[in-house]
This record gives structure tokens, C-alpha cells and sequence, in this order.
């Protein structure tokens, strides 16, 4: 069986980054870390490196500046896409509102699937700490996504994940651009339109413990009108992002 590489962007998540490394890195021996740091003035990398010279499993990506979650999750997948030995892709956040404790029913469920979203929206709602407003926000634009790309996803901003090697490797990851929920939706759209096959499982996601959200108004913004971008590529049947025809 290959290895499941989790991928963690940080940026400025000295408070959480240690916390969260030995607590997926514990979740089975098949693990392994890329932490895809954007140049954190707080000393994030240090302290990831420093954990490095004792833990074979962790490895580094260090970036020049922050270029946002989604470009870094393109970098990591196509960092760890040199590792013949991972099978398996992950995204994670750093701040522990994806709790590690899922990864044995993300490693279950990749089995018999291409891409498997923690969903937040599958089981009715399962947020913990949110704002009400943040809470409505984010509830709401997954059901704009929905209609507007017809996509059946009940929580297609969703950023605990997990890839099978080949649909990173059948996917020019290239010409991904976007960020945020933007990037989220990207990619579930891709993958839904290639035909492989995806499953929602239930998480309870609970708000970040320490640090500071990086939620901003360009995020929502670049999200509402990429959706409409996605939109008229079903419509017109132009989805040159896969290296092969949808048909």
C-alpha cells in the first residue's frame, strides 16, 4: 500500500505547526508531511526544520512569500508527485479545525474512490466556534456552487481532502490559478467533469485554536465570480485544464 503524503500549508503558524505534525505523524506509519511554508516571519519553517533532523516522514517546501493556499497546494502536489511512494494526497489545515483523527476514515474511504472531501454539510451542519455570520457565508455559497455548477457536492468549499495519485497526475496542474474556495471549487469541478468517482464523509469541524484566520473579502470575491468562469466551461464544453478530453 503507498504512503498518504498530508499536505499543510502555514504561513505564521508557529503556535499550532509543531501541535499538529505529531498528531497526524502518530495517526499511522504510512503517513508522511509537507509542510508548504510562505516565508512565516514567525519562524514557522525554523521550527519544522529543527522537527526534520529527527522525523524522516516530515518534509519541507519553503516558498518566497505568501502566494496563497491555492498555489500552494499545487506546489506541494507537484512536490510530492517526484515521491514514488506516495499514493495518496491530502490537503490540511495548520490550525487543527481539521482534526487529525479523521485520517483512518480518509484512508479507508480513497480505497474505493478518486477524491474524498471531509464535508462539513453531509450530515446536516457540523461546525464548531464559527461567527453566525461566517456560518451563514459559508453554507449559503455552497449551495450557490451547487446550482450554479450542478456539481452534487454538499460542501464544495471543503478543504480537508483526499486525491488518489492519479488524478493529481491526470490533471495539468499547471494552469491551476486559483485561491481560496476558488481553489477548492477548481478542483472538484475537474475531477467531477473527468469522471472519477468522489465521496462526501462527515466531519465536525471545529474553529482554529490558535493563530489567526487568513478569511478575506478578495477570497469570497475571487470564489463568486470563479464559479460563473466554471459555469460556462461546462456550458461550452472547453475544459482544457485535464490533459485528456472530457467526453
Amino acid at each position: 500500500m503507498k504512503n498518504i503524503l498530508v499536505c499543510i500549508p502555514t504561513f505564521n503558524e508557529r503556535e499550532n505547526v509543531e501541535h499538529i505534525i505529531r498528531e497526524v505523524l502518530s495517526q499511522g506509519n504510512d503517513i508522511e508531511i509537507l509542510i508548504i511554508d510562505d516565508n512565516s516571519p514567525d519562524g514557522t519553517a525554523a521550527i519544522v526544520e529543527g522537527l526534520m533532523k529527527s522525523e524522516p516522514r516530515l518534509h519541507i517546501l519553503k516558498r518566497a512569500g505568501k502566494l496563497g493556499l491555492g498555489t500552494a497546494y499545487v506546489d506541494g502536489f507537484t512536490y510530492g508527485l517526484t515521491m514514488p511512494q506516495i499514493g495518496y494526497f491530502m490537503e490540511m489545515d495548520a490550525d487543527f479545525s481539521h482534526d487529525p483523527k479523521y485520517l483512518s476514515n480518509f484512508r479507508e474511504t480513497i480505497q474505493d474512490f478518486d477524491l474524498v472531501i471531509g464535508s462539513r454539510y453531509s450530515n446536516g451542519i457540523s461546525i464548531v466556534n464559527w461567527p453566525i455570520s461566517r456560518l451563514l457565508l459559508s453554507y449559503f455559497a455552497s449551495k450557490y456552487v451547487r446550482i450554479i455548477t450542478g456539481m452534487p457536492i454538499m460542501d464544495p468549499t471543503g478543504g480537508f481532502k483526499c486525491f488518489r495519485r492519479e488524478v493529481l497526475e491526470w490533471l495539468d496542474l499547471k494552469r491551476v490559478k486559483s485561491n481560496g474556495y476558488s481553489f477548492q471549487i477548481e478542483m472538484n469541478f475537474f475531477v467531477w467533469r473527468g469522471g472519477f468517482k468522489i465521496k462526501e464523509i462527515p466531519i465536525l469541524f471545529i474553529d482554529r485554536r490558535a493563530g489567526t484566520s487568513k478569511m478575506s473579502s478578495g477570497i469570497v470575491k475571487e470564489a463568486v465570480w470563479g464559479v460563473w468562469k466554471l459555469f460556462f466551461r461546462k456550458l461550452i464544453r472547453k475544459d482544457k485544464l485535464a490533459r485528456k478530453e472530457i467526453k
